[in-house]
């Protein structure tokens, strides 16, 4: 639940970042911003034990997330509008829970897959447009948020795997956000041929501001994901909108309570408590 209200805030600071700074720009803000401060934060924490199955899964996940996810998620969020993206995304569970059982041997019982479900349709009608609003035309990009919720769910399943290993969540994304802000930076200076960023001060500070946000997401789902399955981590952490959705009403000005958005809530709440129901 941590995660889930630490990438929720994070998404209204990048939709405010993105009022300043371009989406590749703003990326390599964000991450290698997450990645210093973990780097600043290792020496004080425990990387003793290390395995080198798990660096190499952890390297594996850190070549596309957070660096990949970040890009397709900016470029869709401006391309498609938050509301699209953002109801494309509510699908990670679905793809985890069922990677998690191919390749984890998480097996998933009724009560599992119905509360996920409902998790799923909560979370989607949290995103959807409301009725009346302007749809965006550009459906050549719809690929963004469906790659991005593939690459997400991927990474939940192969950092299970790594933590199987090598139980040190630190490390897990210490290793991760490394590589994912090579990576970025790497991206953007090819597709900018080597021009300088055109970085403003408050884009910087909002995407740093994103970056930290988004590391200490996964840093909290990484440690629940050393105690817990992949299959009830994964629609928990998917239920952010509720708190995108909180904070644009208070700080945005962006929401009005719905019938919509009141039977998203009950449905995400709804699927939590079957979800975690002993």
């Amino acid at each position: 639940m941590l995660a889930a209200a630490l990438y929720g805030t994070g998404l209204v600071t990048t939709h405010c970042g993105l009022r300043h700074m371009e989406a590749l720009a703003g990326a390599r803000i964000s991450v290698p911003s997450a990645g210093l401060v973990f780097w600043l934060l290792a020496p004080f924490m425990d990387t003793s034990g290390w395995q080198a199955q798990a660096l190499v899964l952890f390297a594996l996940v850190g070549l596309f997330y957070p660096a990949a996810v970040t890009l397709l998620t900016f470029v869709g969020n401006r391309r498609l509008g938050p509301t699209v993206a953002g109801t494309i995304g509510s699908t990670t569970p679905l793809f985890a829970v069922m990677g998690a059982a191919l390749f984890l041997g998480e097996v998933p019982g009724a009560r599992e897959v119905s509360a996920t479900m409902i998790i799923v349709l909560g979370t989607m009608a949290l995103s959807m447009p409301a009725a009346g609003a302007s749809q965006n035309p550009q459906r050549s990009a719809l690929w963004m948020p469906w790659s991005a919720a593939l690459l997400r769910a991927l990474a939940q399943v192969l950092s299970k795997a790594g933590l199987v290993f090598w139980t040190n969540p630190f490390a897990a994304v210490l290793v991760g956000y490394t590589v994912s802000a090579a990576v970025v930076w790497m991206a953007g200076f090819m597709v900018s041929g080597g021009k300088p960023p055109a970085f403003t001060r408050r884009g910087v500070a909002w995407f740093a501001l994103t970056g930290v946000l988004n590391g200490a997401a996964v840093l909290a789902m990484y440690y629940a994901l050393t105690t817990g399955p992949v299959q009830i981590v994964a629609p928990v952490v998917a239920t952010y909108p509720l708190f995108t959705l909180a904070l644009s009403a208070m700080f945005l000005r962006h929401e009005r309570l719905t019938g919509r958005l009141i039977a998203g809530v009950v449905l995400t709440i709804a699927g939590i408590v079957l979800l975690l129901a002993r």
